[in-house]
């Protein structure tokens, strides 16, 4: 759980992104996430990039794409992101905004497993708040 690096220059535009969550972000967010029994920060400044997600305990970052994510540009962007945040020592998962969508249970189980792997958090203790 390397301390990551944060560029103060973003923190507001973090902000308005965590008042503008996408659908899919907000029920990731509501429904699963905020209820896990281990810290998770939304829209965290990383380095000059603000991610969707993230676990400090598990040093992982989760990242919920939208429509704009499936351009040629935008997947080379993701790539070299994905490259810069995982040479900080990060996990990064991607799900697209129909998989949260559409496969939900599914989303929350593969999360549960690699926080649980990565945190060394039994996920009986993660799943303790409340449903």
């Amino acid at each position: 759980m390397a301390k990551v690096p944060y560029n103060n220059t973003l923190k507001e535009r973090a902000s308005l992104l965590r008042q503008t969550m996408t659908f899919a972000e907000k029920k990731i967010w509501f429904e699963f996430l905020r209820r896990l029994d281990i810290p998770i920060n939304r829209q965290k400044v990383i380095d000059n990039y603000i991610v969707d997600f993230y676990c400090y305990k598990a040093s992982l970052v989760i990242e919920i794409d939208g429509n704009t994510h499936f351009s040629d540009d935008e997947i080379q962007y993701d790539m070299i992101r994905t490259k810069k945040l995982e040479s900080l020592g990060l996990n990064v998962i991607r799900y697209s905004n129909d998989a949260i969508i559409t496969n939900f249970a599914n989303c929350c189980e593969d999360i549960l497993r690699i926080i649980e792997k990565n945190s060394g958090i039994d996920r009986i203790k993660l799943l303790k708040k409340k449903f």
